[in-house]
């Protein structure tokens, strides 16, 4: 398997520690183009800090990614926990970052990606969109790859028959279903003939009807 995971030092970040808290400053923050966040975890006080808007959308539009952030001339590694959005106009609000260690091992929720086509008349099952795995901080993969090439009806492909990474543990339950294969759904053509009869039937009475109550509307005037 390809190593499909992004160096935490592709994603460094300058980022503004904030002394000032409340929706208004947040709103003011947003105005000018930042991101209201918290950094927090292995004991330490809960950091308040601004990041770069235009910059960290783009790198957390993949999930689990590990920010290098760059505070005070230091240097701080913190994995994206939980992006807060504007429900209509998905605008970033705020983040939640946990501060992690080169060689620490996270449990995250992994995207699940299909490759390949399963075989003619059948129809592909996406049961579990992602896969939960512990791995190293600094070595999440941006995606799992499950190859669906050739499989046939019924087949299903369980969690623990998914190819992980090295140095990746499965943390789901390793009999969920990831994926399934299932015959499309035959059609008779006779049964779809005979309700295109009755809906073009019913068609021709509504518009009887129509020009009746046009007739009368006429004659009352």
């Amino acid at each position: 398997m390809a190593d499909n995971t992004k160096p935490a030092q592709d994603n460094k970040l300058t980022v503004e520690v904030r002394t000032e808290f409340g929706k208004g400053f947040a709103r003011r923050l947003r105005a000018a183009g930042k991101i209201p966040a918290v950094i927090y975890g292995h004991g330490t006080e809960p950091q308040h800090v601004a990041l770069p808007g235009h910059e960290t959308a783009l790198i957390i539009r993949k999930a689990n990614q590990v920010l290098d952030l760059q505070i005070g001339g230091k240097s701080q590694l913190a994995l994206v926990k939980d992006v807060q959005k504007d429900p209509v106009h998905q605008v970033i609000e705020h983040l939640d970052l946990i501060v992690v260690r080169a060689g620490e091992k996270v449990t995250v929720d992994v995207p699940v990606h299909l490759e390949g086509e399963s075989a003619p008349e059948t129809s592909v099952n996406l049961d579990s969109t992602t896969i939960s795995l512990e791995v190293e901080a600094t070595h999440i993969p941006e995606s799992i790859t499950v190859s669906i090439e050739g499989l046939t009806e019924g087949s299903h492909i369980l969690a623990k028959d998914v190819k992980l990474p090295a140095g990746a543990t499965l943390v789901t339950d390793p009999e969920v279903l990831i994926v399934g294969i299932t015959g499309e759904a035959q059609v008779d053509l006779g049964e779809a003939e005979e309700v295109a009869a009755e809906g073009e039937a019913a068609e021709g009475e509504a518009a009887e009807s129509a020009e009746g109550d046009a007739a009368a509307a006429e004659a009352a005037e």
